[in-house]
C-alpha cells in the first residue's frame, strides 16, 4: 500500500507542475460483470467526493451513465440495463447493433483527434454539423417506425 501512496504522490506532483488542483479521494471501487446469451455486459461505480456514485458502463460498449444519490438507485439502474440487454440478445440485430456502437464511438476519437491536432476550415465543421444532424434525425425516424419492446422505463434520450 505503501508503494501505491508514493506513486500517486508523485502522479500528484507531476500533475500539480502542470497546472492541475488535484485532489486525492480514498474511494472504493465496484466492478460488476454479468454474461447474457455469451455478450458481456460490465460496470463500474465509485463513489466521488461528493458522497454520490459515479455509474459507467463498460461493456459491450463504454457509456457514462450518470451519478447516483445511493446505492439502491444505481442497483435499480443496472437492474434495468440488464432487463434491456436481455431483451436486445434475442434480436437478430444484435451484432449489427453492437458494431454500429463500436463505430460510433471509433468515430469520436477520430473527430477528437482532428479537432486537437488540426485547424478545422468553418466550412468542414459545419459539414460535419450536418452530418451529426442527419445520423440524429434517421435515429429519431427509425424511432417512430420500429416497433417498441420495453416497457418497464421510458426513454431518456428518445423523447
Amino acid at each position: 500500500m505503501n508503494y501505491l501512496n508514493v506513486e500517486a504522490s508523485q502522479h500528484e506532483m507531476r500533475l500539480i507542475q502542470m497546472g492541475a488542483k488535484v485532489e486525492q479521494i480514498n474511494s472504493k471501487m465496484c466492478y460488476i460483470k454479468f454474461v447474457i446469451d455469451g455478450v458481456p455486459v460490465e460496470y463500474v461505480y465509485n463513489l466521488n467526493k461528493k458522497n454520490k456514485y459515479f455509474l459507467e458502463r463498460i461493456k459491450p460498449y463504454p457509456l457514462a451513465v450518470k451519478t447516483y444519490e445511493n446505492v439502491a438507485d444505481l442497483v435499480e439502474v443496472i437492474n434495468i440495463d440488464i432487463k434491456q440487454f436481455k431483451n436486445v440478445v434475442k434480436s437478430k440485430n444484435i451484432e449489427s447493433f453492437l458494431t454500429i456502437n463500436k463505430e460510433l464511438i471509433s468515430t469520436i476519437k477520430k473527430f477528437e483527434d482532428l479537432f486537437l491536432y488540426y485547424n478545422i476550415p468553418l466550412e468542414e465543421v459545419e459539414l460535419l454539423r450536418n452530418k451529426i444532424s442527419e445520423i440524429q434525425q434517421e435515429i429519431v425516424k427509425t424511432k417512430e417506425t420500429a416497433e417498441r419492446v420495453f416497457f418497464d422505463k421510458d426513454p431518456e434520450n428518445l423523447k
